[in-house]
């Protein structure tokens, strides 16, 4: 949620960043609602000057023995309209309240202002893209010769977008999983969280899920309580409505979790495979920063899931996203994208995001200055510290052999019980 007084005082500051995000938003509304709100607390303001006035004059007649009927009638009428316009205040601040929580946050100005996607910049390469002396299969197809993953089978228990990972795949999937947990915690400096998998409506609106994109949500029949669709919403809510110290700061966490998703929209787009699922599982890290540090956390975030590429050695690419393709809390995202040899092409499988005190300002998480002074929001950042569907990807087709098997990367081999090679059983 953006500052009030930034879009009271700096109307045309957030408009030119709505246009940059080709947001339909426009300033006009709340401009207008600000106006009726202002007018209304303005003629309160005078109505109640207008009060204390002939009230005086009601308890001066009193004590002189004259009367004061007329008056005891006008501050009746007085009261009455004080009490309607303080109703039609608190209605037009409710809906000013409505609309901030529709509006996205404020792009930093190093983003590169665009359309979509075809207008991000990429920031760099890392690994060589492997050459294969065999037709190249996509990660479906080799799951399903290895006997390890099953979309038949998992169609019949969910329907489509859904996987069954079996046997050695299952495992593969699972180190994966491990592997980064392991080296978000005891290397790159975040404490591992095991949170819920279903938060109330507040987490939602905190991270900016609600209202805005309610119908990608999966709610709970009878329960106003929904699956997370990434551990950033509990991560982030854990301090909501607290005052951390600065002392404390930055604070970083990760967490494995399921993660739900509708997938609204995305009708045709990968439909096969484990590109694109109402279920999946990821590593999501997630940092409370101050407000002065915020931009070296997220380029410190971006790294720690570089790292965790380079280690799996799968080529990647950095990119920064434009303006019009950022999440709606971010003010600036790096996204990292795989090489996919089945898709000759990179596929997103970390986004890294600074959203700024964006989300802070909407579930209030503050910290105290250590000099003093009054609490400040903090700065939150999350990202992905990786997803293992999309991972398992990436390795099983950049590690595919032209029997079919899969070689398992180095960095995996230990938590595979030392198997190199994953073949048919």
């Amino acid at each position: 949620m953006l500052d009030l007084k930034l879009l009271q005082k700096e109307p045309e500051t957030v408009a030119a960043a709505l246009k940059a995000r080709n947001s339909k938003i426009s300033m006009d509304e709340f401009l207008e609602m600000d106006k009726r709100r202002r007018a209304a607390l303005a003629e309160v303001e005078s109505l109640k000057n207008r009060r204390n006035t002939e009230s005086a004059e009601v308890a001066r007649r009193k004590k002189a023995g004259e009367d004061a009927s007329d008056l005891v009638a006008e501050l009746g009428r007085l009261s009455d309209r004080i009490k309607s316009l303080d109703a039609e205040a608190e209605a037009i601040k409710e809906e000013v309240h409505q609309w901030m929580l529709s509006v996205p946050n404020i792009p930093d100005a190093s983003v590169p202002v665009g359309r979509d996607e075809s207008e991000n910049a990429e920031v760099h390469r890392w690994g060589e893209q492997p050459k294969f002396s065999f037709p190249v299969r996509e990660h479906w197809e080799l799951g399903a010769a290895l006997g390890g993953l099953d979309f038949e089978r998992a169609g019949k228990l969910a329907g489509s977008r859904f996987s069954v990972s079996r046997g050695a795949i299952a495992c593969l999937e699972r180190a994966l999983h491990n592997f980064y947990l392991d080296t978000q915690t005891r290397e790159f400096g975040h404490t591992e969280i095991m949170p819920p998998f279903m938060v109330n409506r507040a987490s939602m609106q905190g991270t900016g899920q609600l209202p805005k994109f309610e119908e990608d949500l999966f709610k709970l029949q009878g329960w106003d309580h929904y699956l997370i669709p990434t551990a950033e919403v509990p991560l982030t809510n854990l301090h909501a409505g607290e005052v951390l110290d600065e002392a404390d700061l930055p604070i970083l966490y990760t967490a494995g979790t399921p993660c739900f998703r509708s997938e609204a929209g995305s009708y045709g787009k990968d439909t096969r495979g484990l590109i694109r699922q109402h279920q999946f599982i990821k590593v999501e890290m997630v940092h409370f920063a101050h407000p002065s540090r915020s931009w070296e956390q997220l380029e410190t975030m971006r790294r720690c899931a570089e790292m965790l590429l380079e280690r799996l050695e799968l080529p990647y690419r950095a990119i920064t996203l434009c303006t019009g393709d950022m999440g709606f809390g971010s003010a600036k995202t790096y996204d990292l994208e795989v090489w996919l040899p089945g898709q000759n092409t990179y596929r997103e499988i970390s986004s890294c995001s600074n959203c700024t005190d964006f989300q802070a300002r909407r579930a209030n998480i503050r910290f105290r200055p250590a000099g003093g002074g009054k609490p400040e929001f903090v700065h939150t950042l999350n990202g992905s510290g990786l997803p293992t569907g999309r991972s398992l990807v990436a390795v099983m087709e950049n590690y595919q052999q032209e029997d079919g098997s899969i070689r398992v990367p180095d960095v995996l081999q230990p938590y595979m019980g030392g198997l190199k090679v994953i073949t048919r059983a």
